[in-house]
């Protein structure tokens, strides 16, 4: 419907049509909208961190040992959560010489 049709007598027309074409667009909104599911964290042993973290088991137990990865104990077994691992690879990047040459930049002209 185009705004030169509408007029007194069709403005219920008018209405009926803008109601239909907001459903039409709620729907289009609604369908790529996935709903937020809390996913479980669920624990993995020490060979499934082996395998997700690509380190040996004697590494992890060291790790473990030297408070330098996230782990929880449970009598005496390990237990881990992907998610966590995957945070703790991620805090461990190095910066590149091109990152470093800038932040020495601004301390320089910072400083001055």
């Amino acid at each position: 419907m185009d705004a030169q049709e509408i007029n007194f007598e069709n403005l219920p027309k008018a209405v009926a049509h803008l109601v239909n074409e907001i459903a039409e667009i709620k729907s289009i909104v609604e369908k790529r909208q996935v709903p937020a599911i809390p996913t479980k964290k669920i624990p993995i042993d020490i060979s499934e961190a082996c395998k997700l973290i690509g380190k040996a088991k004697p590494t992890i137990y060291t790790l473990v040992r030297e408070r330098k990865i996230p782990c929880y104990k449970n009598g005496k077994k390990l237990y881990f959560f992907e998610d966590e691992l995957l945070e703790w690879i991620s805090k461990g990047k190095k910066k590149t010489l091109l990152e470093i040459e800038s932040e020495a930049l601004k301390y320089h002209n910072r400083n001055r």
